[in-house]
């Protein structure tokens, strides 16, 4: 009997150290799904690409759009209209941005933003910010 109680503690410590490594290799996904949720739902693809859909018109969200950039220091260089909605490219310090605005209906607007820092970087946490600035000029409106 003292035997299989030793056999059960070795397995059970040796399943215990199994499972922290495993667990210690998921802390970063874990912070990393937990900064991404809490950026007040701003989507992100593996790509750079940040995402968000408002409640609130094209002509609404590009104003917000214009405003948050100017208040950001970040340089427009062109805004143009799309098949879809519009498109906006801008420029900040070595950084090419660029913010399409996708009507869905007359009251729903996608945003969708790139911020690259040369040629194969992306820059998702200035794109992330485009977005919330863009969503805190849209609700103090």
């Amino acid at each position: 009997m003292k035997n299989f109680t030793n056999v059960r503690l070795r397995a059970g410590v040796v399943s215990l150290a199994c499972l922290s490594v495993v667990l210690a290799g998921c802390e970063p996904l874990a912070i990393t799904a937990f900064g991404v949720g809490a950026s007040a739902g701003v989507s992100h693809t593996l790509s750079g690409v940040t995402y968000r859909t408002f409640t609130a018109p094209l002509s609404r969200v590009h104003v917000a759009t214009l405003a948050a950039l100017k208040r950001m220091g970040i340089k427009v260089d062109s805004a143009q209209t799309t098949d879809n909605g519009e498109l906006i490219k801008a420029s900040a310090t070595g950084r090419q941005i660029e913010i399409e605005l996708e009507k869905i209906s007359v009251n729903t607007t996608r945003m969708r933003a790139i911020a690259k820092n040369g040629t194969l970087i992306y820059d998702s946490a200035t794109a992330t910010e485009i977005i919330l600035q863009t969503e805190k000029l849209l609700i103090n409106a």
